[in-house]
């Protein structure tokens, strides 16, 4: 499928992944409407940030995905819907899980309903590499057992079967994306990445930190979202569930390392209880195998983690002021 033209929906374009999509959808041609969440202060989250020139082109619809009547009129009339939406904060889900049950699983319900309804071409569905739980073996193919470790894991894992069950059961045309750990400009302090170049970048000579032994398949946002492109383009892709990563382990204390020594300062880590997970809840490994991704969608990472890293720390430097050092974002 050639996006050129296309009507495409993005749900969740106001957030850190969907809003990077947003941009690319406009620069290859495509009609594109970004779903904002709604809220009283009129925000669109970064679409406020976009260059005005991308902005122009992008229709902005402001709802709520876990409202069907308001989420059929953002679907109608769409040929493509990419479904980003979705509560992510892991920590938050021990607070609120019934929230993301309803947000996660009942929000995709709603979203596959109205595509099946004004029947959709293609619909790019969002999981996450926490649905497989610690590693049972590396690298993680897609054949990798489903593991609920979290009230967030166990609701990704609820919205994956239920877009899989629209697929089998009434032949929608989705396509399933499953990004290990993106990283990039605008993602919020809630991540481990912006977390530790904020609180360096704001002069913190001792950072604050959770468990540093386990280890991540960390893939720059340009990369995930060219892998949703890609989810997008293929129709091999239809019914399938694709891993996007690196293909590259590292330890979030190895990580922590490489950003100090980008930074260039001298910083101590320092471990704070707040930010430990729940011991069987904690995922201990994660490494993907993205062979997959590269036979059925020719894709694979352009980025190596340094130049990604250099990147971030760059707009991270000159965005300090989004994001609070002082206190542990949730």
């Amino acid at each position: 499928m050639n996006l050129e033209g296309k009507k495409v929906l993005v749900t969740g374009g106001d957030g850190f992944i969907g809003s990077h999509l947003v941009e690319k959808l406009v620069n290859v041609g495509a009609d594109v409407t970004a779903l904002a969440q709604y809220n009283s202060f009129n925000s669109w989250g970064w679409l406020d940030k976009m260059n005005e020139a991308v902005k122009k082109e992008v229709e902005v619809f402001t709802g709520d995905i876990r409202e069907y009547d308001n989420i059929k009129k953002a679907v109608q009339g769409k040929e493509v819907v990419f479904h980003l939406a979705a509560l992510i904060a892991i920590p938050y889900s021990y607070i609120s899980p019934a929230a993301y049950v309803r947000t996660n699983v009942e929000g995709t319900l709603n979203v596959m309903q109205a595509c099946l309804d004004f029947g959709v071409s293609k619909v790019v569905h969002t999981s996450t590499s926490e649905v497989y739980g610690t590693a049972l073996y590396v690298p993680i193919n897609e054949n990798h057992p489903l593991q609920g470790q979290s009230p967030y894991s166990a609701s990704k894992i609820g919205a994956d079967k239920m877009a899989e069950s629209f697929h089998r059961s009434f032949g929608l045309p989705v396509a399933t994306i499953r990004p290990f750990n993106t990283y990039g400009p605008r993602q919020s302090a809630r991540a481990v990445i912006p977390t530790v170049i904020s609180q360096i970048l704001s002069g913190k000579t001792a950072i604050k930190l959770g468990a540093l032994s386990p280890t991540r398949d960390f893939n720059y946002v340009k990369d995930t979202v060219n892998g949703f492109i890609k989810m997008a383009e293929v129709d091999q892709a239809i019914g399938e569930t694709i891993n996007v990563g690196s293909n590259y382990e590292i330890s979030i204390g190895e990580l922590v390392k490489k950003i100090i020594a980008i930074t260039g300062r001298e910083v101590t880590m320092e471990c704070d209880e707040e930010r430990i997970r729940p011991e069987k809840s904690e995922v201990n490994r994660l490494w993907c195998d993205n062979t997959k991704a590269k036979e059925i969608l020719g894709w694979k990472p352009e980025y190596t983690l340094d130049r990604g890293l250099g990147e971030t720390v760059e707009w991270i430097r000159n965005n300090l002021e989004a994001f609070k050092t002082d206190i542990y974002n949730v």
